[in-house]
C-alpha cells in the first residue's frame, strides 16, 4: 500500500509553527464556469460565493483536472496531469447484487482505484500531523479494492464511494467511516426512510433522506468538532448540481416558483438513474441556491469557531457544466461565453470557477488571471502548510516515473515571493478521444488526433481554427502532448501525428 511502504520510510519533518493552518476543499458536481453570480450568471442566485469572491480571491483562468469526474478528483488526489495518472475516466465496477426492500444495488460498487503506490494528498496531510475528512463523493477505488477512504489517509469519511451510486439524491444507502469510531474499514449506512420506496417515478418521490443534505450535515459536524489543537484538512466533495434533478420543496425551492419564462421537462432515464422532472429550470437553479447555502454555512461555521483566520477555503468544481438529467446549460448562458460542455477538453469542458478565501491571509477582492489546474493543489497544499519538499521526501522510489505535475500557487493567494508559471497545462480524455494543450494564450485541441489550434486572448470561444497558419506553434504543442502522455492499458486515446 502506499502509505504503508512510502510514508514509513520517510522520516517526514513539517514547520512545526504554533498555528499551522486548516484547509477546507469545496469541490462541488458539474457547475459551470458562468453559473455563479460573480462569474456573470444572472438568473440563479449565489450570495455566499459572491461574498466569498468579494472577500476573497477570484481565479479566472483555474482549470479541473479532466473534462469528467473521476480522473478530475485523482488529478487533485495524485497531483498529476491525465497523461500521468492512473485513473483517467469514470470506469465503473459493479459486482454482485443486493436488495434493499425491493431494490437492487450491487454487493460493491465504485470506480478504478488510485494507485497504491503513488502518494495521495489526504496520505500527506496526515502524515504530517493534520486530521482528515473528506464529505462527498470519492470515486477512487470501489469498495474492498486497494483504494478506499480508510486506506488512503482519511480519517473521517462520509458519501457515496461511488459516482454512479450518486446519480440518486434519495439513494438506498450512503457510505460511512469514522477512525476515532473504531471503524476499520469503509461500510454502508442504510437509509431506512428510502428504501421502501421505488428508485424511479412516483414512488420515489415518498423518499426523505436527502443525501447532498446529509453529507452536508456530517460536514459541518466534523468543523464543529474540531478544537484547535491540531490543523484540519477537510475535503468536501459535494454532489450538488448534479443530475439528477430533485431536492426537497422547501424555501429554497420555492424561490424559483414561476421565476423562469420556459421550463426543461425531462421524462427521466431509468438506468442511469435519472428520475424524471416537469421544472428542470427551477431544479437547477434551486440546487446551486442550495450549493450556495451550505458554502456559506461552512464559512459562518468557521467563523463562530474562530477558524477563519486560519482556515484556507477553495471552492471550485469538478469539471464544466452537464447536459445529463435535464440540465439546460444553454438556458443559463453557460455556452454563450465558453465553448463546450463536460466530457470536451475544449474550455467549456474544463475551465471553472475557483476562489480562494482566507481572511487576512488571501487579500480580499482579488481577481487573479493566473493559469492553474487542479494538480496544482497538492503543492500549493503542501506550500501552505509548510510541507518542504514534498517530492524528493514521497516520491516512491520503487516506480520508474513516479510523476509530480504540480506547481504552488501559494505565492498568488498569498501576495509573497515569485509565482513560477507552467509552461502548459495538458489534459486527455479517451471517451470523447480528445486531447488538450495550453502553453500561454495558445490552445491546441485533439479529437480523433486531428489538431485544431486557437488563441485564447482573442477568441476565447474557440471558433476559429489557426493550425494551418502557425505550423511551427502546432509541431512544438504536438511534441508537448507526445512527450507528456503516457501509455494506459484502461483509457486510450488518438495521439496526433510526430510530424
Amino acid at each position: 500500500m502506499v502509505g504503508c511502504g512510502i510514508l514509513a520510510s520517510t522520516a517526514i519533518q513539517c514547520k512545526e509553527a504554533p498555528q499551522r493552518p486548516n484547509i477546507i476543499y469545496i469541490m462541488c458536481d458539474d457547475l459551470g464556469y458562468a453559473d455563479v453570480g460573480c462569474y456573470g450568471q444572472q438568473y440563479i442566485s449565489t450570495p455566499n460565493l459572491d461574498r466569498m469572491a468579494a472577500e476573497g480571491m477570484r481565479f479566472t483562468q483555474a482549470y479541473a483536472g479532466s473534462p469528467v469526474s473521476a480522473p478530475s478528483r485523482a488529478s487533485f488526489m495524485t497531483g498529476q496531469h491525465t497523461g500521468h495518472t492512473k485513473v483517467r475516466g469514470n470506469k465503473e465496477y459493479r459486482i454482485g447484487s443486493i436488495f434493499y426492500g425491493n431494490n437492487e444495488d450491487p454487493i460493491q460498487t465504485g470506480q478504478e482505484p488510485y494507485d497504491p503506490e503513488h502518494i495521495i494528498l489526504p496520505e500527506i496531510m496526515k502524515d504530517n500531523g493534520y486530521t482528515t475528512g473528506m464529505f462527498g463523493k470519492w470515486a477512487g477505488g470501489y469498495e474492498g479494492s486497494i483504494s478506499t477512504p480508510d486506506k488512503r489517509g482519511i480519517d473521517e469519511y462520509y458519501g457515496f464511494m461511488c459516482q454512479f451510486q450518486a446519480h440518486l439524491y434519495y439513494p438506498n444507502f450512503l457510505n460511512a467511516y469514522s477512525r476515532a469510531a473504531g471503524d476499520t474499514e469503509v461500510r454502508r449506512e442504510i437509509l431506512h426512510n428510502n428504501i421502501n420506496y421505488g428508485m424511479f417515478g412516483e414512488d420515489y418521490k415518498n423518499r426523505k433522506d436527502y443525501s447532498a443534505q446529509l453529507i452536508h450535515e456530517k460536514a459541518m459536524a466534523w468543523i464543529d468538532n474540531q478544537t484547535g489543537e491540531k490543523p484540519f484538512f477537510g475535503i468536501f466533495t459535494y454532489t450538488l448540481p448534479h443530475a439528477e434533478l430533485a431536492q426537497p420543496e422547501d424555501s429554497i425551492f420555492d424561490m424559483y416558483k414561476n421565476a423562469f419564462t420556459s421550463e426543461k421537462v425531462y421524462l427521466g432515464e431509468a438506468a442511469s438513474r435519472y428520475n424524471p422532472t416537469d421544472c428542470g429550470h427551477r431544479q437547477f437553479a434551486a440546487m446551486v441556491t442550495r450549493l450556495d447555502t451550505y458554502v456559506g454555512e461552512v464559512l459562518d461555521k468557521l467563523k463562530e469557531k474562530g477558524f477563519d483566520k486560519n482556515t484556507l477555503v477553495i471552492f471550485t468544481s469538478d469539471n464544466g457544466p452537464h447536459t445529463e438529467g435535464g440540465a439546460d446549460p444553454d438556458y443559463f448562458n453557460t455556452e454563450k461565453l465558453l465553448r463546450g460542455t463536460k466530457r470536451s477538453t475544449t474550455e467549456g469542458g474544463i475551465r471553472v470557477p475557483f476562489i480562494a478565501w482566507w481572511p487576512g491571509k488571501v487579500e480580499a477582492g482579488v481577481v487573479s488571471d493566473h493559469q492553474l489546474a487542479f494538480y496544482d493543489l497538492m503543492a500549493t497544499f503542501c506550500d501552505v502548510a509548510g510541507i518542504e519538499n514534498y517530492i524528493e521526501r514521497y516520491k516512491n522510489p520503487k516506480l520508474e516515473n513516479d510523476y509530480f505535475d504540480g506547481l504552488s500557487f501559494a505565492p498568488t493567494l498569498l501576495g509573497e515571493g515569485e509565482q513560477e508559471k507552467h509552461d502548459f497545462l495538458y489534459w486527455e480524455f479517451h471517451e470523447t478521444n480528445m486531447m488538450a494543450l495550453r502553453m500561454a494564450d495558445w490552445k491546441l485541441v485533439v479529437q480523433n488526433g486531428q489538431c485544431s489550434l486557437y488563441d485564447l486572448a482573442t477568441d476565447l470561444h474557440e471558433d476559429k481554427d489557426i493550425a494551418s497558419q502557425h505550423p511551427e506553434v502546432v509541431k512544438e504543442m504536438k511534441q508537448i502532448l507526445l512527450r507528456e502522455h503516457t501509455e494506459s492499458s484502461i483509457f486510450q486515446v488518438t495521439l496526433p501525428s510526430a510530424d
